[in-house]
């Protein structure tokens, strides 16, 4: 047990307040991604089997940038 960090407790939970009551300036302010400079890619929308994406998301983190190259090469590019 650390104790800079405890177990939260039953009590803890039921004194919880949402985090829009606590500190309205931080829960409401959402980090937004502005428009990109140059797109250079397209959002598609395509279904694909499901052990096959399992596949290409089990070698971890970047699978979509693995799956955009795998097809570049299936069609000659």
């Amino acid at each position: 047990m650390d104790p800079d960090n405890p177990e939260l407790t039953e009590a803890d939970f039921l004194r919880a307040q949402p985090a829009q009551e606590v500190a309205p300036t931080l829960a409401s302010a959402r980090r937004v991604r502005g428009p990109q400079k140059a797109p250079t890619k397209t959002l598609v929308s395509m279904r694909l089997d499901p052990d096959l994406v399992a596949r290409l998301k089990a070698d971890g983190p970047g699978w979509q940038g693995r799956a955009n190259e795998l097809l570049r090469q299936a069609v000659g590019l």
